[in-house]
């Protein structure tokens, strides 16, 4: 028992030692200076609700910070690596593997890195009162995949350039060629870059986003640690080891080739709560505090605009909240509509009748534009909301005389009017 205590603590006292005896015993310090002003600085959660949602509060800071969590961990490595190649380490007879000498040395460098993505992820949370969910942890676990990957690539580095003049070097490289990709073409560099974007409520990222910022830069620390397998021709290891660092760039740039500059992400990921059948209303159980109401008035609008034949009413109405910055088109049994905005301004009966009122087409004329709608909210009993809110007035106001006479028509006569303005504004054939 006492041997076992006794190599335990020797254990600790060695971690102790190779943690606080290298370049981080003094970078560490400055790192988490940076980090704290940098998370203080671009810590903002733009969407009111997703202040409570975990991964919307995880990924507002870290968009500031991933670039210099890969630079720490870069510049760091080269200082270590040129450090041990200055001491003649390498001349030594070897008593342990070169892999082990570069992980006793980028350990104290990886952790260091770590607190970069770390500090921001738990005061975020912390000061949101919001617990960690899974789908929390994946950008600081691909941050920290990556750290460990740029810590590779600048051990490399400092294997054959000058420490001192390549570790500063490797540092603004990393954070510049990191930082300014959101404003790169094509946009798959910003993709492979290692940062990622910001989050709104109701999105995650999907598995495939994160993929190319592992693949491109796992893939080029992969190729820079082949170079040391125990094979003695170096023709053979550079050959497996540009293999495997031009496929996993490869691979990476092919899946984000044809991405726009939005992230591919996951949407609708948080917990509905829904009330009534035929329309069934659902919200975010964030806000389902307003639910009965809410659905009150979208109950009043649907049987206004049913009994003047001018929908047929759906199935249900889904809050779009949840939806983040997907624009996901309604479908005749499912509406999605802006209920939880709508509700803060008093204004749901408002909205499920700009919902109701589909032109099929992108470019409708809007002078039968503007018709169809004024008309459409007066049978909802939202005419004055809509002249307030209106863009063109002056249109508004040239298609008062003709909805006041088809109101004054048979209901019949109103629902043909309505179907022929629908086909005229987008210039279909009667």
């Amino acid at each position: 028992m006492m041997k076992i205590a006794t190599g335990q603590s020797e254990n600790v006292m060695r971690l102790r030692t190779r943690l606080f005896a290298g370049s981080v015993r003094w970078a560490a310090p400055v790192v988490l200076l940076l980090t704290l002003f940098y998370f203080h600085a671009g810590n903002t959660v733009q969407d009111p609700y997703a202040a409570e949602y975990a991964p919307a509060v995880v990924a507002a800071p870290l968009m500031t910070l991933y670039a210099l969590a890969y630079a720490s961990a870069a510049a760091l490595a080269v200082w270590e690596s040129g450090r041990l190649r200055a001491f003649g380490v390498w001349d030594m007879a070897p008593a342990r593997s070169r892999y082990r000498v570069a992980g006793d040395a980028l350990l104290p460098v990886i952790l260091c890195a770590w607190l970069v993505v770390l500090v921001p992820t738990v005061l975020s949370l912390g000061s949101a009162g919001t617990l960690p969910t899974p789908d929390s942890l994946l950008l600081p676990g691909m941050a920290m995949l990556l750290c460990v990957a740029h810590a590779i690539i600048g051990f490399a580095i400092g294997l054959r350039a000058p420490h001192v003049v390549a570790a500063p070097v490797v540092a603004v490289l990393v954070w510049v060629a990191v930082a300014f990709t959101r404003a790169v073409d094509p946009a798959w560099v910003r993709h492979i870059s290692g940062q990622y974007t910001d989050l709104m409520f109701g999105e995650a990222p999907s598995l495939l986003s994160l993929a190319p910022h592992l693949l491109f830069g796992g893939a080029i620390a992969a190729g820079l640690a082949m170079m040391w397998l125990p094979v003695r021709q170096l023709l053979v290891r550079a050959a497996l080891a540009l293999v495997v660092a031009c496929a996993g760039t490869a691979s990476a740039i092919a899946i984000a080739d044809d991405w726009a500059h939005g992230t591919p992400l996951r949407h609708g990921q948080v917990a509905m709560e829904c009330l009534g059948a035929r329309p069934k209303v659902c919200m975010p159980a964030v806000t389902a505090q307003d639910l009965p109401h809410v659905r009150a008035d979208v109950v009043s609008a649907l049987r206004d605009l049913t009994r003047a034949k001018a929908v047929t009413p759906p199935e249900v109405v889904t809050d779009r909240l949840g939806e983040g910055r997907d624009n996901r088109s309604s479908t005749p049994a499912n509406w999605s509509v802006h209920l939880t905005v709508a509700a803060r301004e008093d204004a749901v009966k408002y909205a499920v009748t700009l919902a109701a009122v589909r032109l099929p087409c992108d470019e409708p004329d809007p002078a039968r534009a503007y018709a169809v709608r004024l008309w459409a909210f007066s049978v909802t009993g939202e005419a004055e909301a809509f002249r307030s809110t209106a863009e063109n007035k002056s249109l508004v106001s040239r298609s008062e005389p003709e909805v006041r006479a088809v109101l004054e028509k048979s209901t019949d006569q109103q629902a043909v009017w309505y179907q022929q303005q629908i086909s005229d504004a987008c210039g279909r054939a009667s």
